[in-house]
Order: structure tokens, then sequence, then C-alpha cells
């Protein structure tokens, strides 16, 4: 027996290892001085730490502005999509459950389409609502992306929740907006802790639409940042400087994945267990 329990930590700490690697990579990269980057044969750990190029991509790039447009649109995005889905989720709670469903196959069609394809359509229109270069804009184009998925994530959890529940309190006098956002919402913490950290991290990601919608340097996003960082001359790739941001920018979504840990492992295991 311990042998197998042996094993099967080995095997967890070597997948573990194998998906944490390109980020250690990043990060071992991003602390090595410029020369010792580009040295011949290549060097697995930093000789000498430096922290020349995170100065570098701050110094010579607004790219603290790049952090905080990024938190504006995927923060703005993945608010205004919660609150739209779980009102659409507690619309779609309240009907037969096949004509929910038959509802929401509409919304999964949308949610199949890849944002590349959507470009221009989407392009086209927030040019005609005057909303290029607006943080408004990018928040609507990323919240109809993620609505579809995150109605089918919120209305999949209230489903689950007993239909006695809105009754009691339609006896005490609750309405239908008091009983989504204080007995609704507050039992299905969870399974909105899921969905926003999935949905702020598809935000914080995406570039196409970034690139798009926000052609203005002082609008652009960190994936579009990260993208156009050059060197002096088009011939000169900064390596360094590019993964001191990859490594800046993933810490966000640490953080963020971090706060709601508790109730992301609740959501994740919910059922699990009966009893």
């Amino acid at each position: 027996m311990k042998v197998k329990k042996i094993l099967f930590y080995l095997v967890v700490a070597s997948v573990f290892l194998y998906c944490l690697f390109p980020f250690l990579w990043t990060l071992q990269t991003a602390l090595k001085p410029a020369e010792e980057v580009f040295r011949l044969p290549v060097s697995y750990l930093p000789e000498t730490i430096s922290l020349e190029n995170v100065r570098d991509v701050f110094s010579k790039r607004p790219f603290g502005r790049y952090v905080l447009n990024s938190f504006i649109t995927a923060g703005g995005a993945t608010a205004l999509t919660l609150w739209v889905a779980s009102i659409i989720a507690f619309r779609l709670r309240a009907m037969a459950l096949g004509k929910a469903m038959r509802i929401q196959r509409w919304f999964l069609v949308g949610a199949i389409l890849p944002p590349a394809l959507l470009v221009i359509p989407v392009f086209i229109v927030m040019k005609h609502l005057d909303l290029l270069n607006s943080y408004l804009g990018l928040i609507l184009a990323y919240t109809a992306l993620n609505l579809p998925f995150a109605v089918w994530m919120l209305h999949a959890a209230f489903r689950q929740l007993p239909r006695e529940l809105d009754e009691a309190a339609v006896l005490d006098g609750f309405s239908s907006s008091a009983i989504l956002y204080r007995i609704i919402l507050p039992l299905s913490r969870p399974t909105l802790a899921v969905a926003a950290v999935l949905v702020f991290i598809f935000c914080w990601n995406e570039f196409i639409l970034a690139l798009s919608l926000m052609p203005s340097q002082a609008k652009y996003t960190v994936p579009v940042g990260v993208a156009l960082l050059s060197g002096a001359s088009v011939y000169e790739i900064p390596w360094g400087e590019i993964n001191a941001a990859v490594a800046i920018t993933t810490v966000p979504i640490i953080l963020v994945i971090a706060a709601f840990q508790r109730w992301i492992i609740e959501g994740l295991t919910k059922g699990a267990v009966k009893g």
C-alpha cells in the first residue's frame, strides 16, 4: 500500500511540475540580465538575479497603463456578465425545463462561435455606436461573448435549489428581484465564484477583440501590449522584457483565484459527497 501511495504522489508531482514548467521558465528568463538571456549554452537557472527586465517594462513603455486597462475591461465585463447572466438564468429557472433547455441551446450556439469570426461584425457595430477606443465598447463585446457560458453555469446551479425557497419567500412578501439577490445568489456563491474566475481569465487573456476595438496605444490591454513589445530595431526581440511582462500579468490571475479559492473548491466539489 505504501508503494502505491508513493507512486501516486510521484505521478502527481510530475504532472504538477510539467504543468508549472512553462511559468517557471518564463520567471527565470525574466530574472536574467539581457546578456545572459541570449547566452549559449542555455543556463536553466539565472546565474545573476536581476530586475532589469521588470524595470525596463515599466520605464520604456506605459505597461502600468496596460495593466490598468485590463483591470477595467476584464473586471467590468466580469461584473456585467454575471449580473445579466444571473437575471436570465433566474428567468429560465421559472420556466418549464424543456422550454428553458431549448432557449439555452440557442445560447450555446453563440458560445461555440470563435471570437475571430466575430471581429468584423463587432467592429462595425462598435464603430456605428461610436464605441471604438472605449472601455465600454470592449466590456460590452466581452459580455456578449461570455454571456452564453455564464447563463449555462448559473442556470444549472439555480435549478438545483428547491422551489420551496421561492414559495416561502413569496409568502414573506419578497419580490422576484429580492428572491434573486437575497436568496438565490447567496446560495449559489460557489458557482458564481467559478464563473467569475473563468470569465475574468478569458477577458484578461483575450487579444483579437482588444487589438481591433482599442487601436490607441493608451488603451492597449496587457495581451496587446505584450504582443507589440519591440526592441531598438525590428530585428531585435526583447525576450527578457517579454518574459517579465508575461510573468507580471499572471499575478492578477493568481490573486483572483486565491481570493475565490474557498468558493471555487466548494463549487468544484459540490455534490461529490452525499449524506
